[in-house]
């Protein structure tokens, strides 16, 4: 929810910048998919690398463009996603590195303890 919070507000900031600016957006993308995967409960870390995603496309309905209706909203909408896969693969692979590193980390640290409590 916070991470799609932010992609809306990016996306409300490109739509009022000159031209767009893709890659403010892409930027912004990748910086609160790293923060979200930083700030995840360890019990849904997994769930990280999926609702990244889905915030940078609730973000496009803002950055996209006005369009024609319904319609040119969802055409610019995809257009986007299509255009700037490199900043929405970015943005997803950091979110799962990372939610990976810290998921070997718990995993290493419950095993550390579980040895600890056994040995004493």
């Amino acid at each position: 929810m916070f991470a799609t919070l932010l992609m809306v507000l990016v996306g409300g900031l490109v739509a009022l910048m000159p031209g767009g600016a893709p890659a403010f957006y892409g930027i912004g993308f990748v910086l609160v998919s790293m923060a979200a995967a930083v700030w995840v409960r360890p019990t849904e870390l997994f769930t990280a690398p999926v609702a990244v995603p889905l915030a940078y496309t609730a973000g496009l309905f803002f950055a996209g463009g006005a369009g024609d209706g319904v319609v040119g909203v969802l055409q610019n909408v995809f257009t986007g996603l299509a255009v700037h896969a490199g900043w929405l693969y970015a943005g997803t692979v950091a979110a799962a590195l990372i939610a990976l590193v810290r998921r070997t980390a718990l995993g290493l640290e419950q095993r550390r303890s579980r040895r600890r409590a056994a040995a004493g």
